[in-house]
C-alpha cells in the first residue's frame, strides 16, 4: 500500500473519530471472530484502538459452541426450543462456568494483551442485570408454552457499574448472566443483554458481530438496510428464522428505544469492526428504527 493511500484511509477516518469521540458503542462479540486467532486478535485491537481514541467500547459476549462442547464432555446433549437453549439447573452451572469464567477471561485477556485494560463483569456484578424466567411461546401457536428452565428474560439493567469503569480508562466485558429475585442465576441471550445494555446506555451504535454476511434475502443478497416493516415481513416469510430471531428483536428494540445505528456485521472479515466505525463502506446490515 503506498503511502499516499495510507494517509488517505487514516485522514478519511477523522470525520467519524470526531463524531463519535466521547460515545458508547456496545458490541456484541459471538461466533467465528470468538474462536479463530487471527480474528480474536484483530478484535481486540479493534476494540482497544476504538477506546484510545476517545469512544466507549461495552463488550458482551455469548458462548454458545463453548457451553455446548463442555456439555458434551460432560455427557450432556444441548436441547434447543424456540432458539433458546434450555437450562436445567446442572446446564445452568455449565453456563456460569463457562461464561463467566473461562470466555469472558478469555477476552478480558485478549484485550489487555493488545494494551487496553479490560474488566470482566457478569450480570450479578453491580446489581446490573435481574431477570426472571422467560416464557417461551410457540411460533407458530402463542397460546402454546414451552419450558426452557433457568433462561432470563430481563426485567431491568442498572448500567452503573459499567459506566463507572468505562468513564475511566477501563473496557466492561460483559457475560450475559442474570440474577432473580431469590438469587437464583438465568441464562440470558446474549443478543438481547447487548441490545437491552446499549439502549439503557443510550448509546451510540450497537454492533453485532455475527457468522453471517449480515441479514439476506431468499436468493441470498445482502440486504444493507431494513426498517420495522421489512423485518416483520422478513419474518412472516421465514426468511428470518432461528438464531436470528432474537438477534433482530433485540437490534430492532434497541433501535427504537434511541440507539442511533445497530448495525448486524460479519465478524469473519478481520477488522470488520473498524471499519464499519471508522469508514463510510458498510458490513453487513444496518437496521433503523424507522
Amino acid at each position: 500500500m503506498s503511502t499516499l493511500n495510507s494517509a488517505e484511509i487514516l485522514a478519511q477516518a477523522l470525520p467519524y473519530i470526531r463524531k463519535f469521540h466521547g460515545k458508547t458503542l456496545v458490541i456484541k462479540y459471538g461466533g467465528n471472530a470468538m474462536t479463530d486467532p487471527a480474528l480474536q486478535k484483530a478484535f481486540a485491537e479493534d476494540v482497544v484502538l476504538l477506546k484510545l481514541v476517545g469512544m466507549n467500547p461495552v463488550v458482551v459476549h455469548g458462548g454458545g459452541p463453548q457451553i455446548e462442547g463442555l456439555l458434551q464432555r460432560l455427557g450432556k446433549k444441548g436441547e434447543f426450543i424456540e432458539g433458546m437453549r434450555v437450562t436445567d439447573a446442572e446446564t445452568m452451572e455449565v453456563v456460569e462456568w463457562v461464561l463467566g469464567g473461562e470466555v469472558q477471561q478469555d477476552i478480558v485477556g485478549l484485550i489487555n494483551q493488545a494494551g487496553g485494560k479490560a474488566v470482566g463483569l457478569t450480570g450479578r456484578d453491580g446489581a446490573m442485570i435481574r431477570a426472571r424466567k422467560l416464557v417461551v411461546h410457540d411460533s407458530h401457536d402463542p397460546k402454546k408454552e414451552y419450558d426452557v428452565g433457568q433462561v432470563g428474560d430481563i426485567v431491568s439493567i442498572d448500567p452503573s457499574v459499567v459506566k463507572a469503569l468505562q468513564d475511566d480508562a477501563f473496557i466492561p466485558v460483559v457475560s450475559p448472566i442474570g440474577f432473580g429475585e431469590n438469587n437464583e442465576s438465568y441464562n440470558i441471550n446474549a443478543d438481547l443483554v447487548a441490545a437491552k445494555l446499549a439502549t439503557v446506555l443510550q448509546a451510540e451504535k450497537l454492533l453485532m458481530l455475527t457468522n453471517i454476511r449480515g441479514v439476506l434475502n431468499k436468493a441470498g443478497d445482502l440486504l444493507p438496510e431494513l426498517t420495522p416493516r421489512e423485518i416483520d415481513q422478513l419474518c412472516a416469510d421465514g426468511t428470518i428464522s432461528g438464531g436470528m430471531i432474537p438477534k433482530i428483536a433485540g437490534a430492532l428494540d434497541a433501535a427504537k428505544s434511541g440507539v442511533n445505528a445497530v448495525h448486524i456485521i460479519d465478524g469473519r472479515v478481520p477488522h470488520a469492526m473498524l471499519l464499519e466505525v471508522l469508514t463510510e463502506q458498510a458490513f453487513g446490515t444496518m437496521i433503523r428504527s424507522h
